[in-house]
């Protein structure tokens, strides 16, 4: 099926309303329909709670300096959903990636109860895709858990556990270890576990993992990734090179005006890390199932003067609701609410000049979206 852009993304976004539904029955029915693709290529696992995206594309990088054809499948997305889909180091057209595969999506939809959703229909024409293209190898980045994701229909021999930490607690459980286990489910018996927490390992060999190696950072995890994967040393690669947008990204070099989509506590504490200004304004946005406490006390590690803002994504809260947040914490100087994110960034804007320091525009990756189009 041909769709133009606007098409494409009018269909995504209509699947936006049947929200997040765990499980994949779905998805399984739907990749039958269309060949079984991912048992086409090989595949590479990304989960974990923080730093995903930049593992899959640090990886990405070094097995094509390796001479390999790479298909990448990332999310969510800060510009547009054709960033989610990478096949050679390029950005696939969203409407050839999504069009293939609608009339076995409409089939789904009619014989079950529950229609296809959004992250399902994403993911599927990413292993379609994929299979299309006759890549060497896939590196698939988990939605949400591990488990239960729509990306646990890949059979891969290593997988990568970036970290674990507090977050989706509603559906992943409310402790770490109830989470590490959901994210530990997509191991298969035998299969090449690289770590980036250490005190996983036990329960790791206990479900099932072959080999077990450990690494920190996003890019020696993903370079392990890589050696596991190809089975020998890698002396040479470009992966340090990666960037995304949205993750630690200045986007004004000048102004010093950085945005990251932290959006948990743990990624806010490593954000603080990174930064090397003491003192920074921040435009911020968080959403309502989130660790709201948590996040605004590590935020106050990073600049005490705050606009809050909201963002499109209906579980945001209100500039107001989370200027009132703040306020009750006593954790910061002066905080504003505007509840438009162009404004608020704007104002931000203003506030980072005047008192001569730079901006920070965080606290979710929807508000990044919503910015995208208009930064300067």
């Amino acid at each position: 099926m041909t769709l133009s852009l606007a098409e494409a993304e009018s269909i995504i976004r209509t699947r936006e309303r049947f929200g997040v539904r765990l499980g994949t029955e779905r998805i399984q029915r739907l990749l039958g329909i269309l060949g079984y693709p991912q048992k086409r290529y090989p595949s590479i696992h990304i989960v974990g709670t923080n730093g995903k995206s930049t593992t899959a594309r640090a990886l990405e990088e070094v097995l094509r300096g390796e001479g390999l054809t790479v298909g990448t499948y990332l999310s969510p997305h800060v510009t547009s959903f054709s960033e989610r889909f990478r096949v050679g180091g390029n950005e696939l057209d969203i409407c050839r990636v999504v069009g293939p595969i609608l009339e076995a999506v409409e089939e789904i939809d009619r014989d079950m109860e529950e229609p296809v959703t959004q992250f399902e229909l994403l993911t599927a024409a990413a292993l379609f895709a994929f299979a299309e293209h006759k890549v060497d190898v896939s590196v698939i980045e988990a939605g949400l858990g591990g488990r239960h994701d729509a990306t646990n229909v890949i059979d891969a021999g290593v997988v990568v556990l970036t970290n674990v930490a507090l977050d989706h607690q509603r559906q992943l459980g409310m402790n770490r270890m109830s989470i590490s286990e959901e994210k530990l489910a997509v191991l298969r018996p035998g299969s090449t576990l690289v770590l980036g927490d250490s005190d996983l390992e036990g329960r790791a060999r206990e479900i099932g993992a072959g080999c077990v190696i450990h690494a920190a950072t996003s890019y020696e995890l993903a370079h392990a990734a890589a050696e596991a994967y190809l089975d020998r040393k890698i002396h040479h690669d470009s992966s340090s090179y990666v960037s995304l947008p949205g993750r630690l990204e200045v986007v004004n070099t000048f102004s010093g005006e950085t945005w990251d989509g932290a959006h948990n506590p743990h990624a806010v504490e490593w954000l603080a890390k990174e930064l090397e200004e003491e003192e920074y304004v921040i435009v911020l946005s968080i959403l309502s199932d989130k660790d709201i406490d948590g996040m605004l006390k590590a935020f106050a590690t990073i600049g005490r003067s705050m606009i809050a803002t909201g963002s499109s994504n209906p579980r945001a809260l209100s500039g107001t609701e989370l200027a009132e947040w703040a306020h009750s914490t006593q954790l910061y100087d002066e905080v504003f609410a505007i509840n438009d994110p162009v404004s608020a960034r704007e104002f931000g804007l203003r506030m980072a000049e005047g008192k001569g320091r730079p901006l920070l525009v965080s606290g979710s990756l929807y508000l990044l979206h919503d910015l995208f189009s208009i930064r300067a």
